[in-house]
C-alpha cells in the first residue's frame, strides 16, 4: 500500500499539480485586477447606466436581491484566462516533454525480430551437434 503511494508521489503528477495550483493562485490576482478594472466597466456599460452592473433587482428597494450577471461573466472570463495560461505555460510543454521522452525510450530499445521457425530449428540442431562433438572429444581424451 505504501509502495503504491510512493510510486504515485514520485511519478511526477503531484509535482505538476502543485505547480499548477501555485501558479494559478498567483496568477488569479493579476486576472482579478484585469477583470475588475477592465472587464467589469465594459460589462457595466453594456448593462446600461446602472452602476451596479449587468443584471436586475428582484425587489428594487432591496439591493441584496440584485441578480448580477456581470459578476458571473467576470468569473467566467477569469476562469478562461487562468485556464489558458496554466495550459499553455505548463500543461502543453509538459505534454511535449513527455512525448519526447517516450520517443527516446522507444528508439533506445528497438524491438527484436522474432526468429523464423526453420532458423530456430537449425540453431537447435547446430547446438546439439556441438554438444555431441564436445562429448565425443571428451570421451576420446579419457580413453
Amino acid at each position: 500500500m505504501l509502495k503504491g503511494f510512493k510510486d504515485f508521489v514520485l511519478r511526477g503528477n503531484i509535482i505538476e499539480l502543485s505547480i499548477a495550483v501555485v501558479i494559478g493562485t498567483a496568477f488569479t490576482a493579476l486576472v482579478t485586477a484585469f477583470t475588475t478594472n477592465i472587464v467589469n466597466p465594459v460589462v457595466a456599460a453594456a448593462g446600461g447606466v446602472n452602476a451596479e452592473g449587468l443584471g436586475f433587482a428582484i425587489w428594487p428597494d432591496n439591493p441584496k436581491t440584485f441578480v448580477n450577471f456581470g459578476a458571473v461573466i467576470t468569473a467566467l472570463v477569469t476562469f478562461i484566462i487562468t485556464a489558458a495560461v496554466v495550459y499553455f505555460i505548463f500543461v502543453a510543454p509538459m505534454n511535449k516533454i513527455n512525448e519526447l521522452t517516450k520517443r527516446r525510450a522507444a528508439i533506445a530499445e528497438p524491438e527484436e525480430e522474432p526468429i523464423p521457425a526453420d532458423t530456430a530449428l537449425l540453431v537447435e540442431i547446430r547446438d546439439l551437434l556441438t554438444e555431441l562433438a564436445a562429448a565425443n572429444k571428451q570421451s576420446d581424451n579419457i580413453r
